[in-house]
């Protein structure tokens, strides 16, 4: 789905009722809802840098949906067992200076409120969002500056999974440069003051936070608008 045009669909079926339940909508967004809204074209955050700065992303392919297979980790895909996954959805973007990219997705899930509210409750107590063999895996589009990001390219990452829709949403980030990173760090500690690693100092921790932030925002409002649509 590399440069999907605008208004295209994930897949061919289009066809899909708006439903009445946030958890109804948001099992139906990776087949329902156009590439671009779950995943724009350009992505704007304002603030969202070191120190408030501003960035800018810009998408550079998005993967076919899959199973959780292709995105996931073995250790990850068991961490999820437990609220399965109808579906995974992935991007890749770049910042406006090409330094960094990211790999952002959605894991669709099977479960319902209480299922992940589970799941939520179990990665804060046990704190799993910050354990490396947890990480997403990257999306690497041929052509492009990310072509060259894989596992031991992984820099930075957040894995969150949602309670008021069925949807673990996550991002991964490194060095679009292709280098090899040692000690990944998980968002949360890379966008901590003072920065002191080479990963917090690139800006990496707030990428992966940033982008993971706006893909969330967006989705959140498009299951509102499905089950409440806009008079």
């Amino acid at each position: 789905m590399g440069g999907a045009a605008t208004g295209a669909w994930l897949t061919g079926d289009s066809s899909a009722e708006p439903t009445r339940t946030p958890y109804t909508a948001g099992r139906t967004v990776w087949h329902s809802v156009p590439v671009d809204t779950l995943f724009p074209r350009t992505l704007k955050g304002t603030g969202a840098g070191p120190g408030g700065t501003n960035r800018n992303w810009t998408r550079l392919s998005v993967a076919p949906d899959s199973d959780c297979s292709k995105g996931l980790d073995p250790l990850l895909r068991t961490t999820l067992r437990s609220v399965g996954c109808e579906r995974m959805v992935r991007a890749t973007y770049t910042d406006s200076t090409r330094s960094a990219v990211t790999t952002v997705g959605m894991v669709v899930t099977e479960a319902d409120a209480a299922g992940m509210q589970a799941l939520s409750a179990r990665f804060t107590e046990q704190k799993l969002a910050a354990r490396k063999d947890l990480m997403p895996r990257t999306y690497a589009p041929e052509g492009t500056v990310a072509a060259g990001f894989g596992d031991r390219q992984r820099a930075s990452w957040t894995v969150r999974p949602l309670t008021e829709i069925p949807v673990v949403v996550f991002a991964v980030s490194g060095f679009a440069d292709a280098r090899t990173v040692a000690e990944p760090q998980p968002a949360d500690a890379a966008t901590e003051t003072p920065a002191t690693t080479d990963i917090a100092q690139a800006g990496l921790g707030h990428e992966a936070k940033g982008i993971a932030d706006r893909v969330e925002r967006g989705l959140r409002t498009t299951v509102t608008d499905l089950v409440e649509p806009p008079a």
